[in-house]
């Protein structure tokens, strides 16, 4: 479905495979900094989880080459036009 209507492979890790999900994890490691992992998301204001994907989506991370998944994804929008 995704390679369909995307144009994108889709791959999905063993849940008893965490060397699979090194990406996830380290994204849930960032998100627990700001939201414990007790945390229900329901109890969360929309107004907070905005604020946290924001702060998340301006850090830069050495992945992206010391830029901003912001810039990525703003310069991959550019390209596709």
């Amino acid at each position: 479905m995704l390679k369909n209507r995307l144009g994108v492979d889709a791959y999905f890790c063993k849940p008893s495979a965490p060397w699979q999900k090194g990406n996830v994890e380290s994204g849930n490691g960032r998100l627990r900094r700001f939201l414990p992992l007790d945390t229900d998301l329901a109890d969360v204001p929309d107004e907070q989880l905005q604020a946290v994907a924001a702060r998340l989506n301006q850090t830069p991370r050495k992945c992206l080459g010391f830029r901003t998944p912001h810039e990525v994804l703003s310069e991959q929008i550019v390209r596709s036009r």
